[in-house]
Parts: C-alpha cells; sequence; structure tokens
C-alpha cells in the first residue's frame, strides 16, 4: 500500500484548545448540538445540504418520515392509499394539527407545498424540484376534501411514497404573506419546533412548541474546526457533535464524558467529472472523455485513504447504489498506476517532457466532509503521481462551494458527498435520474443510461427490472462521470449526559433524546 505524502497527513496533527474557552453548559431542558457548518436558508425549495435538512425537518413536518431501518412511516398523515398503476397517492392528514400562526393545517397547505416547490417561476435550485420531483415525475398536488390530499405522478417510479418524506410542508396563509428573504430567514413552523434566533454562521436556537420532542430547546452550534467541537463536547457545552476525526476517538472515549459512536454511513463519496462546456482547454476535454475517466479510476488508492486519513478499513465503491443493493457482478477497481498510465497514453494523454499530461484543478469543500481537505489533498498527489497535475482548491462550504454546486459549475474535478438510502436501489440510482436532475452536478447525458430509465418503467416482473438496473449500473462503473471513492463512515461525539444513538442515513434524529438516568 501506498504511504500517503507526508504533508497530508501531519496536517491531521493538532492541538486541543483550551478548554477554559468553554461556554456555559446546557440546562436540563436544553439540548446542544455542534456542526461543522450552518444552515443556507429555510427556503423549502432551496434546501440542498443533510445538514440544513436536519434542522429544517424540526421546523417543518412532512407526510412520511423514514425511521432507522429504512421503513416508510406516518408523520402528519396517518394512513395513504395507492392507485393500481402507482401513480396517485391520497394521504389522510389529522383533523386539529395547526401551524405556528395559529392557522389549522389542511389538505389546502399540503398541495400548496407540493405545487409552490414545482412553479417554474420560482425558480427553486433545492433537493425537492431538482431531485425528488425529476426522481419520481412529480405531477402536482391536489385538494381531496380538508382532509386529504393527493400526490400525482406521470408514471410510477417506485419512488413516490418514500419521496413523501423529503418535502416539507408549510403553512400557505403565512408564506403568501412573505418576501422570499423572509421565508428564508424567518420560517412560520409547521414543525414541532419553531426558530427564535438565528446567527448566521455561529448558530440558531429552536423552541418546542407542539408535538414530539424531550427538549424545550434545540441549539444548533456553528463549530467549523474539528479539535474546538471536540474540546466543547469534553467541557460538557455540546451534547453531540458531527464529523469527528477517527484519529481523535480513543481522546473521546478516554475522557469518560462522552464517547464517540461509529456508523456505516450510506453517504457516497466521490470525485466528479464535470463535463460542462464551461471547461475549455486540456483538462474540459479530458474529462469529457469516457478513455480517461477510466483511467483515473486505476490513479488512486482508495482504501489507503480510508485508513489512513479516515481511520477505518473501506472496500471501494462501485458507483451510486449502496450495498447490499448494487450489481454483485462488480468488483471495484484496484489501485493499479501502471494501467492508469497506460490507458492515458492510450487515450491520447502522454506525458510532455516535464512528466506532465496535463493540468486540472480539484475543488473540495473544508470541513463538510469527514476529513475532506485531506482526502482531496490525496487523490491530487496520486492525480500527480501519473501525470496528472492537479491543483487543489480547499473552498468554504455554504457560501462559496455550494453556489458552485448548485449551479453546477465546481470543477473540472469537485469532490462531493451524495446522500444514500436503503429503502430503494432506484434512490439511490435517481440522482441520474434524468440530464437535467439537480444532482447531475456533471452534466453526464450518455444515452446508456438515461435510455434506460424507461426500460425500468415497462419492465413487467421485479426479476426483469433488476436486470436493467444491474445493466446500468454497469454502464455507471464502466463510463460514467464519477471517480469512484467510498461509502463515508459517521463518527458522531455523544456526552455521557444523554441518551441517543446515531443513524447510518446522517438524519439527527432528536426528538427522542433523553437525558442519561
Amino acid at each position: 500500500m501506498k504511504i500517503l505524502p507526508s504533508l497530508l497527513v501531519t496536517t491531521l496533527a493538532f492541538g486541543l484548545p483550551s478548554l477554559a474557552a468553554a461556554q456555559a453548559q446546557p440546562g436540563p431542558d436544553t439540548l446542544v448540538v455542534g456542526l461543522s457548518a450552518d444552515a443556507s436558508t429555510f427556503e423549502p425549495g432551496e434546501i440542498r445540504s443533510m445538514d440544513n435538512s436536519n434542522i429544517a425537518r424540526l421546523i417543518y413536518t412532512a407526510l412520511t418520515r423514514i425511521d432507522a431501518e429504512g421503513n416508510i412511516v406516518p408523520r402528519l398523515a396517518t394512513d395513504w392509499t395507492m392507485s393500481d398503476d402507482g401513480t396517485r397517492i391520497e394521504f389522510t392528514i389529522p383533523e386539529g394539527y395547526v401551524c405556528e400562526d395559529g392557522e389549522p393545517l389542511t389538505a389546502e397547505d399540503v398541495a400548496y407545498s407540493w405545487n409552490r416547490a414545482a412553479d417554474l417561476e420560482n425558480a427553486f435550485a433545492g433537493n425537492t424540484p431538482g431531485f425528488v420531483y425529476t426522481s419520481m415525475a412529480f405531477a402536482g398536488a391536489e385538494v381531496v376534501d380538508d382532509l386529504t390530499v393527493a400526490i400525482l405522478s406521470e408514471r410510477d417510479t417506485g419512488m413516490g411514497l418514500g419521496f413523501s418524506s423529503q418535502v416539507f410542508i408549510h403553512c400557505k396563509d403565512s408564506f403568501e404573506a412573505m418576501s422570499l428573504d423572509e421565508i428564508a430567514r424567518a420560517p412560520v413552523s409547521s414543525g414541532e419546533y419553531r426558530l427564535v434566533e438565528w446567527n448566521i454562521g455561529s448558530g440558531l436556537t429552536l423552541e418546542k412548541w407542539q408535538g414530539e420532542g424531550n427538549f424545550e430547546n434545540i441549539v444548533f452550534r456553528v463549530i467549523p474546526e474539528a479539535s474546538t467541537r471536540i474540546a466543547e463536547l469534553l467541557a460538557g457545552n455540546v451534547d453531540i457533535i458531527t464529523n469527528v476525526l477517527p484519529d481523535q476517538s480513543d481522546l473521546i472515549n478516554a475522557s469518560g464524558v462522552a464517547e464517540v459512536q461509529v456508523v456505516q454511513g450510506l453517504r457516497r463519496m466521490y470525485i466528479g467529472f464535470n463535463q460542462s462546456e464551461i471547461f475549455d482547454g486540456v483538462a474540459g476535454e479530458a474529462v469529457r472523455n469516457e478513455d480517461v475517466r477510466r483511467a483515473l479510476q486505476y490513479a488512486v488508492d482508495v482504501p489507503a485513504i480510508c485508513s489512513q486519513l479516515l481511520n477505518f478499513e473501506c472496500e471501494r465503491a462501485t458507483g451510486l447504489v449502496n450495498p447490499p443493493n448494487g450489481n454483485p457482478n462488480i468488483e471495484p477497481y484496484p489501485y493499479d498506476p501502471e494501467t492508469a498510465e497506460r490507458l492515458l497514453d492510450e487515450a491520447g494523454y502522454p506525458r510532455g517532457e516535464d512528466g506532465v499530461r496535463f493540468e486540472i484543478t480539484l475543488q473540495s469543500p473544508r470541513g463538510r466532509y469527514l476529513n475532506d481537505a485531506n482526502v482531496a489533498l490525496a487523490v491530487g498527489a496520486f492525480l500527480t503521481d501519473v501525470g496528472v497535475k492537479t491543483e487543489v482548491e480547499l473552498l468554504e462550504w455554504s457560501s462559496v462551494y455550494v453556489p458552485l454546486i448548485r449551479e453546477h459549475d465546481a470543477g473540472p474535478l469537485f469532490l462531493l458527498g451524495s446522500g444514500g438510502a436503503l429503502w430503494s436501489v432506484l434512490y439511490d440510482m435517481a440522482v441520474m435520474a434524468t440530464v437535467e436532475s439537480g444532482p447531475n452536478y456533471t452534466d453526464w447525458s450518455d444515452p446508456r443510461w438515461f435510455d434506460r430509465w424507461a426500460d425500468i418503467a415497462a419492465a413487467e416482473t421485479p426479476e426483469e427490472e433488476r436486470a436493467v438496473i444491474d445493466e446500468m449500473l454497469q454502464v455507471f462503473y464502466d463510463y460514467g462521470p464519477w471517480l469512484h471513492m467510498y461509502y463515508q463512515p459517521d463518527f458522531y461525539g455523544v456526552s455521557k449526559r444523554i441518551e441517543w444513538t446515531a443513524r447510518r442515513d446522517e438524519h439527527v434524529d432528536l426528538w427522542d433524546v433523553t437525558l442519561a438516568n
């Protein structure tokens, strides 16, 4: 196994800040969560990151939710029925449910919420219009009666019911009276908690006003530096922290005041090849060449990155579907720089006199994912080793990187993680449901993939559908737009003051958290 460059390993060493710098410890009615990145918006149609969604999920309700085992269970809706052709789901909602503004929440509010996100005049670019609606072929929502709403799809994709957990319900009267900026910064709650304070870049406070939840207040503190998050956890100032550096687990576990929970997450980490025409020159040409993309798969030692930078042993991903739902006949690409060099030569990109084939830029967030900056630097070093001289740009997540991703302008290479699921193989594939899908940040348009969605819809048996899926996954492996990395493990620091269990899907559910003992 190749040892990663020393400059990458040494960046992991740090000293913990003095615990004397601690803030006041939370009281029995307050739960404090330390995040690495702030929310960007509470406009439901613009929310696109899991950190943002974890907070918004407390403020807004949804028709259903996905439990920790991947089952679709009721949330606002008490039950539902689906038409025989799978294109219409009618949800029943309870009587007496109200919004923060005091107005009853009815089927009209639910239909309004779903249709508003799809309204092209709003030009929303978040997860709901960009991923959910394209994936489930959303065709509209209509009121059946005050307590019944129908969600319609153009065709049966098999994903409509699961996606009903991801569309946030909001309150029509209040939203129609507010500007988009007011909604983004001061949302009217339909969920269990309401926003009472938001110091952007620093943190925010939620207050319980109805329904589930064992704490009157939930405080989210934005603590970008991993070392500072750990110090605040050990000082007793936060109860849960995300993105713990793996090599600090022993320190936390030995503290007596907190422990690390490690789960095999569902987030698919990858290096995207942005094939947009905005990238010209040799680098832009190269990422649009499927032979180059395949060659670079052999250039990166992913298991070494996992063991040395993430402190866990991983099997390299083979595509965009979480095990065990992937194609069982595909083996991960091995680390084989000689093959990478040969294939680059054959693709028409030989080394020059200076040893460089071409130069390229790899963009990455700093602090959004587990040790992401060092992972990006390692990938850049591996690519440089095979003659692709790589400049790594480390960017702030919410204000710099998210806009680049949203506009599909990150690249030509970019590091990103895409949240996954266990409840449906099609959910994981749906980030590439159409060329125009919001999460198709690579602008990939290969008909060998996109034309096959019609074959999935036409399949008459589960066996026929699975055969098409496996053929599509083979195409993605061979010619796709991702340099396959790993499924991210998630490391949470948890105070012994509370009882809480981490989930695999990065949903930081806080309704059932209790004080220990």
